[in-house]
């Protein structure tokens, strides 16, 4: 017995199945995970090297090309490039694109292992490799916390009490802060004075060395139990170390009995202060207040907009309990753009059916609409959505998207079976049999263009680049949906079909379904293609060539600007400005933003990139001649005018500085649409490469199509 009839026959078991689909369809879409983007690798890891007081070439002989030279020696590599500044190497390495997340974690142990074994090679003075292979890590929710009124210190102290409640909530994984500098103690002394008591710098680092290490002193046995020895003297403030005294200086006697001993302390010849990093590595500001950025990771596979809700509410309680004149305002929340998605779909869900009813009522009547709404959109979406709760697919960006774009082929099997219906009704087959046959005759070539459809996006699974990995879930949910609708096409629309669309009337003729003026009419016009079918296959034709030569006029890009209410600006100072400079420099650019109408709020971060906070955007290395502005706006219709207007502001008012002001983008986003790289033999001269290099530019710049 074929698929429809079996349907028809096991009545109740089809029901229950339809509304077991219906039930789990729902619970399902309130448990899949919610995210903005699909979970995507990020296959770069930065290495950072410490040489202090060595210049851009010691850096670059004695350690960048140490670690390039063995980093190469590993076959999944793709890319190495590095930047030797005094003191600093910053490399960054590129895995090749077919390692996705179940392979990039034994390739990170064996880089890590790479950089193990070169470290002995390393130069005197030089700090261990900084690995960090977690730059997919995305701080979905981004806050600023300024103070007005209050030290450094005391913001620094609620920062960070609000991190450890917040890292609390579930659903986060991580809790970082960002623009939180650390802390030091300067012992400011005279070397004069130094030589007058007898005493050295390096005798006065050994002290200090060797009176706060943390040593085993031993253990005493008493009667049943045993306690541990715990010598004193840590240091517990700036006071103390200030306190620490440094015996066997020898001192001129004014007895006249020759030279002795005397104990010093460092107070008595030297100023000990506590404070920070001067000057600062990194530095964040809010509207023009200085701040810290506190960055929230939610954990893998979780639902953000749950999460989202569970960290305003702890967050409420939270800030309820500052004092006043510590504040804390949102930079980036995703939960707000995951929720704004959900909504959005659903909201096209419903005009889906509701479109679908309205066309089919007005062409084929209101219960064939109900039926086709029913069969063909809503129990194929939640039977997809109890699949993806199966398989591990969560909603984002790119499911939600691929079940918009099968929408308009969801219907067609449906369509299908449901017209063939009321056809062989209309020409007075029996019932039960018209709606197995509409169904069981179409099945195989339905479900062969089902297939056809579903194959169009299988490239895109099928590829092993970055955008295979990002999009893939794309043919899947496609192929999910459009499965499902051709299997309830040919169970639970023949079943409605059957009890719910009318016979024909009593007494009315029965004949021709496609006798009416508009078969008519289509009729004609098919025979006519037949008859002068040179001529139409030749207008087919030429309008193919037409259509391949006007696509190239068609612009093209695999994915598309995002929506997101913000906007991007990168600001470089010329290489090797100091951070404090280019933070004075920012406050004019600052200001213009804070004075358009369409700005709602500003985040300045100075001296390296802000946390991955939106997956695509790769954060900047760290850099004290640049800056990125996080600008956000009312609403996203705002954002090609404050960029088009920044843009020209900048370049007349910003002339010492090369700012980019721009959108974000979906999927894999590339920072600079055209790169080249000028490089030579070890002996070539630095000044070769740039003349050829400003030859570039000049071309470019020669180019509108160049900013």
């Amino acid at each position: 017995m074929n698929l429809p009839a079996l349907a028809l026959e096991k009545r109740a078991l089809t029901v229950f199945c339809a509304l077991l689909f219906l039930v789990g369809g729902m619970f399902s879409f309130f448990q899949l995970g919610q995210l903005e983007d699909p979970e995507f690798t990020i296959k770069t890891a930065g290495i950072i090297t410490l040489y202090p007081g060595a210049s851009p070439e010691q850096v670059e002989l004695e350690v960048t090309d140490r670690i390039e030279t063995k980093l190469q020696e590993m076959g999944e590599v793709k890319n190495v490039y590095s930047q030797s500044r005094p003191g600093m190497s910053i490399i960054k390495v590129d895995i090749k694109e077919e390692y996705w997340a179940d392979r990039i974690g034994q390739v990170w142990d064996v880089l890590r292992k790479k950089i193990r074994d070169v470290e002995p090679s390393l130069p005197p003075g030089a700090g261990p490799p900084q690995v960090g292979d977690d730059f997919g890590a995305v701080f979905g929710f981004l806050l600023a916390v300024t103070s007005d009124g209050y030290t450094y210190a005391e913001l620094e102290n609620h920062v960070k009490a609000l991190r450890k409640e917040l890292g609390l909530v579930p659903g986060v994984a991580r809790a970082d802060l960002w623009g939180a500098q650390d802390r030091r103690v300067y012992i400011d002394m005279s070397e004069t004075q130094l030589s007058q008591l007898g005493l050295t710098s390096e005798q006065l680092v050994r002290t200090l060395q060797t009176q706060n290490m943390v040593v085993d002193a031993g253990r005493v046995d008493f009667q049943t139990q045993r306690f541990r020895i715990a010598p004193t003297g840590e240091f517990d403030s700036a006071e103390a170390i200030g306190e620490l005294s440094i015996a066997g200086t020898e001192t001129p006697d004014t007895s006249g009995a020759g030279r002795r001993d005397e104990i010093i302390r460092i107070k008595d010849f030297a100023t000990v202060t506590s404070g920070y990093v001067d000057p600062p590595t990194h530095r964040m500001r809010y509207n023009g207040r200085s701040g810290i950025a506190l960055a929230m990771a939610p954990a893998s596979g979780a639902n953000v907009v749950a999460v989202g809700r569970a960290i305003d509410a702890r967050l409420a309680e939270l800030t309820a309990e500052l004092p006043i004149g510590i504040e804390v305002e949102r930079i980036s929340w995703q939960s707000d753009l995951v929720n704004d998605s959900i909504r959005g779909f659903v909201v096209n869900l419903t005009q889906a059916v509701v479109i679908v009813l309205v066309v089919l009522a007005l062409t084929m009547g209101w219960r064939v609409g109900v039926i086709i709404g029913i069969s063909g959109l809503v129990f194929p979406i939640l039977g997809t959505f109890v699949v993806m709760a199966i398989v591990g697919i969560d909603l984002h960006r790119v499911s939600l998207g691929a079940l918009i774009i099968a929408m308009g082929m969801m219907v067609d099997n449906a369509i299908v079976v449901a017209d063939g219906f009321t056809v062989k009704l209309a020409r007075g087959m029996d019932r039960k049999q018209a709606a197995i046959e509409a169904a069981s005759q179409p099945a195989g070539a339905l479900l062969g263009a089902t297939v056809v459809a579903c194959m169009a996006f299988f490239p895109i699974f099928l590829s092993s680049a970055s955008s295979g990995e990002y999009a893939g879930g794309l043919f899947t949910v496609v192929a999910i949906s459009l499965l499902l609708s051709w299997l309830f096409a040919l169970t639970l629309n023949p079943l409605l079909c059957h009890d719910w669309l009318p016979g024909p009337k009593p007494g009315a003729p029965r004949g021709d379904a496609f006798g009416g003026a508009f078969f008519q009419a289509f009729r004609g016009l098919l025979g006519k293609a037949i008859r002068f079918r040179l001529l139409f296959m030749g207008s087919a034709v030429g309008l193919l060539l037409l259509s391949l030569f006007g696509f190239r006029f068609v612009p093209q890009m695999f994915f598309p600007d995002a929506s997101r209410a913000q906007v991007m600006i990168d600001y470089w100072m010329p290489e090797g400005t100091r951070l404090q400079q280019t933070a004075g420099n920012l406050l004019e650019l600052e200001k213009e933003l804070s004075q358009r109408p369409e700005v709602t709020a500003v985040a300045t971060f100075v001296g390296k990139g802000p946390p991955r906070f939106y997956l695509p955007v790769s954060p900047e290395d760290p850099n004290p001649a640049y800056a990125q502005i996080i600008v956000n706006v009312q609403s996203f219709g705002d954002v090609d005018g404050l960029i088009a207007h920044m843009s020209s502001w900048a370049g007349e008012n910003v002339p010492e500085a090369m700012v980019r002001v721009r959108k974000y983008a979906v999927g894999a986003f590339d920072d600079w649409k055209l790169e080249a790289r000028f490089s030579g033999p070890a002996d070539a001269s630095p000044q070769v490469l740039r003349r050829i290099a400003d030859e570039a530019m000049a071309i470019l710049r020669a180019n509108p199509n160049a900013m």
